[in-house]
């Protein structure tokens, strides 16, 4: 398998990850609901702006509107047997993208949980969510999309599943969890355990680590504890942009530029290889991320907790975090239709 992450940090260093899909979608009029692989079919012109306003913002990486590409996803639309060509034109239009872009865009192809549970928990077999993870993952490879990025996932099987679909289509892979419970996934992983869960696969991760969550400061020290258990790992971090507010009907998060630039820096120091934002990052974020990673000089110290809540705010989740002092009850993010 060809690794086209590892080359680029090679020549760059750290990479920038693109912003929020969801968030951004929804303000380019998607309404609560609908999902967001149909416009890669009805809507084209609109992803591709989505791609283009972050490559204007100067990502290195794009992610592939195909979060909820999976059949268990797609089928809530009646769309379960379109998985292939769903995906197939999401990675197609940000490729086309990149192609366009004037200097090397990494196209990566965006695999989220299947909103299933894993037997004993559930009904999907293991066996079946490979499947499920396959048809996607052979889409996204079809339509040009040279990484497998599987994101904000809780449960270490179906990270597993995904990896070895991921395996299976000859594509390297990433994997990222959200620690949005007390400070681990939903089903218990801690930020530390990361790294083994696919251990047990025969091609490892090109990189591992966190994304979504509830807000900069928890992700950060969730990477702290990454970057304590494996330091030499290429670890990604893709933070949500503050923490949702509601005004009215509408969600917005509390996230400024200028707070972006500041988790860029300490995501720097704190040994993150791979930087970009989840829920909420918008193209303005985003540029502000890219000034402020090319400006930025690494530190010699790691931070601490206690810097990071100085500087960019309070953690929420503090029961199982990588300070531990204090337990701080915080409520789980919404799981939104569409990342992001």
């Amino acid at each position: 398998m060809q690794n086209p992450i590892d080359a680029l940090i090679a020549e760059k260093g750290v990479l920038l990850a693109d912003g929020a899909t969801g968030t951004n979608l929804f303000d380019m009029g998607l309404e609560s609901g609908e999902a967001p692989e149909l416009w890669n079919e009805s809507a084209p012109e609109k992803v591709e702006a989505l791609h283009q306003g972050f490559i204007d913002a100067g990502a290195d990486i794009i992610l592939t509107n195909s979060f909820g590409g999976t059949r268990h996803r797609l089928k809530l639309h009646h769309a379960q047997d379109r998985v292939f060509e769903l995906n197939k034109k999401a990675a197609e239009i940000a490729c086309r993208m990149a192609a366009k872009a004037g200097r090397r865009v990494i196209v990566a192809g965006s695999v989220g949980p299947t909103g299933e549970l894993l037997v004993p928990l559930g009904a999907l077999t293991y066996e079946e969510a490979v499947e499920a993870f396959a048809e996607q993952i052979e889409g996204l490879k079809a339509g040009g999309a040279e990484v497998a990025w599987i994101e904000t996932m809780s449960a270490p099987d179906e990270i597993r599943a995904a990896a070895e679909a991921a395996i299976r289509a000859g594509l390297p892979y990433t994997y990222t969890g959200s620690f949005d419970t007390a400070g681990r996934t939903m089903m218990g992983l801690a930020p530390k355990d990361i790294h083994g869960v696919a251990e047990v696969l025969p091609v490892k991760p090109v990189a591992v680590g966190a994304n979504c969550g509830v807000g900069a400061p928890d992700i950060l020290a969730a990477l702290l504890d990454m970057s304590e258990a494996r330091p030499d790992s290429t670890i990604v971090i893709k933070g949500n942009c503050g923490i949702p507010e509601f005004r009215g009907t509408d969600i917005h998060y509390s996230g400024t530029p200028e707070l972006m630039a500041d988790y860029v820096r300490l995501a720097v120091d704190g040994g993150a290889r791979i930087v970009g934002g989840c829920c909420g990052t918008s193209f303005q974020h985003l540029a502000a991320m890219r000034k402020a990673l090319d400006e930025h000089k690494k530190a010699a110290v790691r931070p601490t907790v206690a810097d990071i809540e100085a500087r960019v705010g309070p953690m929420r989740n503090k029961g199982a975090a990588q300070s531990g002092a204090g337990s701080v009850p915080a409520g789980r993010r919404e799981r939104r239709r569409a990342r992001g």
